[in-house]
């Protein structure tokens, strides 16, 4: 028996992996990661898979950063953690003066947590908690677009749409306003981005207009809905949403999770359409990847409607037994610090053009519907039919075969169903984007070019294959 299987065996007997069907696992190996360092991941038995999708979205420069690795050992040497509730440290102070510097004007305050989908609650009670603050209850509602995804606790779950992730949940979550999406993947032929998305705004705003005395905040992943299947939208729709919240006296919020720091193009989403939210919710590649830890940003006007004496039961009571925690804080420093003296944001933009004419010629495909790019995200959508755009079963588990493929060249992608994509490290060499599309195409062939036969019989689309 390998290390590869004796690892496995062992971790079979006792973990449950996240979202996992985890009979699956009896045709489908486990992957033991030994170690990393910069693109790559290695297994106990020496094989190496480049990491294409950033160890689900939050390593962007390479696994063991030296930088990275030296502040973190500094900082564990002086102090590991400490209460946030009548106390606080260096790192999270700096970190915070520089969050403030970095995101778009009025974001002033920032309240840390440990996650994602702990972010999207912070900021979902603090808008409603805001309005209540303000004398004006009734606005306890939240408007959200189909096919998003926020995280999977309860509210977050209650504000997203996709259905593998809620709908088992239903009983327990909260009713939210939902508004088709401005998914570009759908418009009409011969339309823009830009035409699609204002079309599609349309329906918003009339929802805001009719709802506002009852609605809290808009909720939206700005430009990418990630887990929805990259599908991709127009920053005009962004700028009419703010207008029209600003309008309607209505919170915005922006899930910048998976799309913060980078992703898109800019450092922030929504520096794209030259506004900003009144709570930005951030984590993922906050620490580069190393540590959890999230933060919900917001301004000083909503901070203010917080600040009072203590007999008024007006202050914000959340709180997370991690919040702000140094070794979490001196990895997102060290991360802030590569931004800005390598220049990163400025280098992605040849990293970009190297993706798209890497993956041009997918466009072309038989059953590929769509190749579509923000940044440095780009995916490829297989299709049962190219000219209607026809999915594939999900039963059939295309996705998965893909996966399998690419794994076995030593190539780390988890396809989201039918939706192969790339969300590499920025570390990436033109060399290795390009190799790293050239075994997604030749598994993107395998996969439409014959038969496949679904894994397990409780087979279903997972927002990743295994």
């Amino acid at each position: 028996m390998s290390l590869n299987d004796q690892w496995m065996q062992r971790d079979l007997a006792v973990l449950w992996h996240p979202c996992t069907q985890m009979k699956d696992h009896e045709q489908l190996p486990l992957v033991p990661v030994k170690k990393g360092e910069g693109i790559w991941l290695e297994d106990f038995d020496g094989n190496r898979y480049l990491d294409g999708v950033s160890s689900w979205w939050v390593n962007v420069f390479g696994h063991a950063n030296p930088r990275i690795n030296e502040r973190i050992k500094q900082q564990v040497d002086q102090l590991e953690h400490v209460i946030m509730a009548g106390f606080t440290h260096q790192p999270i102070i700096e970190l915070s003066e520089r969050l403030v510097e970095l995101t778009p004007k009025g974001l002033d305050r920032c309240f840390f947590a440990d996650n994602g989908s702990s972010c999207i609650e912070i900021a979902l009670k603090m808008s409603f908690h805001y309005w209540l603050n303000q004398g004006q209850p009734a606005k306890k509602k939240f408007i959200t677009l189909t096919n998003s995804y926020h995280g999977e606790t309860v509210a977050a779950m209650s504000v997203g749409d996709v259905a593998l992730f809620t709908d088992t949940y239903k009983a327990l979550l909260f009713d939210a306003i939902k508004v088709p999406s401005p998914d570009c993947y759908l418009r009409a032929e011969g339309v823009t981005a830009e035409q699609h998305s204002l079309m599609m705004f349309k329906e918003m705003e009339q929802t805001i207009a009719d709802n506002h005395q009852q609605v809290a905040a808009v909720i939206v992943e700005p430009l990418i809905q990630c887990a929805g299947g990259m599908r991709m939208y127009h920053p005009i729709y962004l700028q009419k949403l703010r207008e029209a919240c600003d309008r309607y006296n209505v919170h915005l919020i922006f899930d910048e999770i998976a799309v913060g720091f980078g992703r898109t193009g800019t450092m922030f989403a929504c520096e794209q359409a030259g506004i900003a939210p009144d709570f930005l919710c951030l984590s993922k590649a906050l620490t580069g990847g190393y540590l959890p830890m999230s933060v919900c940003m917001t301004s000083n006007q909503t901070y203010q409607a917080f600040y009072d004496e203590y007999k008024t039961l007006r202050a914000f009571l959340h709180s997370h037994s991690y919040t702000g925690n140094p070794l979490a804080s001196a990895a997102a420093l060290a991360t802030l610090d590569i931004f800005k003296e390598d220049k990163v944001i400025e280098n992605n933009r040849h990293l970009t053009t190297c993706l798209a004419k890497a993956a041009a010629h997918l466009a072309d495909h038989p059953h590929v519907g769509e190749v579509r790019q923000t940044g440095m995200v780009l995916a490829v959508e297989m299709v049962a039919d190219k000219q209607t755009k026809a999915p594939y079963p999900w039963q059939e588990r295309r996705g998965l075969q893909v996966f399998q493929y690419a794994l076995s060249q030593g190539l780390l992608l988890r396809p989201i169903g039918n939706v192969v994509y790339f969300m590499p490290p920025y570390i990436i060499t033109t060399e290795q984007i390009e190799w790293m599309v050239k075994v997604a195409a030749e598994g993107i062939e395998r996969a439409t070019s014959r038969p496949v036969t679904a894994v397990g019989s409780n087979s279903i689309n997972y927002k990743d294959p295994a």
